[in-house]
């Protein structure tokens, strides 16, 4: 199985450098286009067996319209929302900005998710959604961090956020992913 792990599109609370986690902040029109973009590359894509099979997203309106948009491109159906993609939780500091959350909480942020939890729930609903999912070539249209973190784990190195609307890719079956292009390191 392939799997295409995609950060949505561009919201204002990206634009403006807010910690959005679980908040649920719509895409702008930056992020629109975005999404249209990534699914056009995607659509010019032959991953696995020639094209991808199925999109899935986080329940989180800007991974949910981004996943629409690559999924009518894709001239697939959405297949499933998935909770367990959703972002990290920044609690108290969601809407600050990193520089306001410093300046407020320090670098302990009351109700953030541990990145190592984080982590472990990353890898969890990757091969929990790719075991619901059995096709050839998955999409997956998740959030920056959480990507990050399950980059993290398969790689065993630090890596860089994905920017808005691009993937990461990985090859294998759950428990047992293997990188294959789009990632940056830290």
């Amino acid at each position: 199985m392939e799997i295409a792990l995609v950060r949505h599109g561009q919201t204002d609370w990206n634009l403006a450098g807010r910690l959005q986690g679980t908040s649920d902040i719509p895409l702008n029109e930056t992020g629109i286009a975005q999404a249209h973009t990534a699914a056009r590359l995607l659509a010019a894509e032959t991953p696995g067996e020639g094209r991808w099979d199925a999109v899935v997203s986080s329940t989180l309106e800007r991974a949910a319209v981004t996943a629409d948009i690559i999924a009518a491109e894709l001239d697939l159906e959405v297949g499933g929302r998935f909770a367990s993609l959703i972002e990290r939780a920044y609690g108290e500091v969601e809407g600050l900005t990193k520089d306001e959350a410093i300046a407020r909480f320090g670098t302990d942020w009351p109700g953030e998710e541990d990145f190592d939890d984080l982590q472990r729930r990353a890898v969890a609903a990757i091969d929990d959604v790719a075991a619901r999912n059995p096709v050839g070539a998955l999409v997956i249209v998740s959030h920056g961090t959480f990507i990050r973190a399950f980059a993290d784990h398969v790689t065993g190195l630090e890596t860089r956020t994905p920017d808005n609307a691009h993937s990461v890719r990985f090859r294998g079956t759950p428990g047992a992913w293997t990188l294959v292009d789009g990632l940056v390191l830290a």
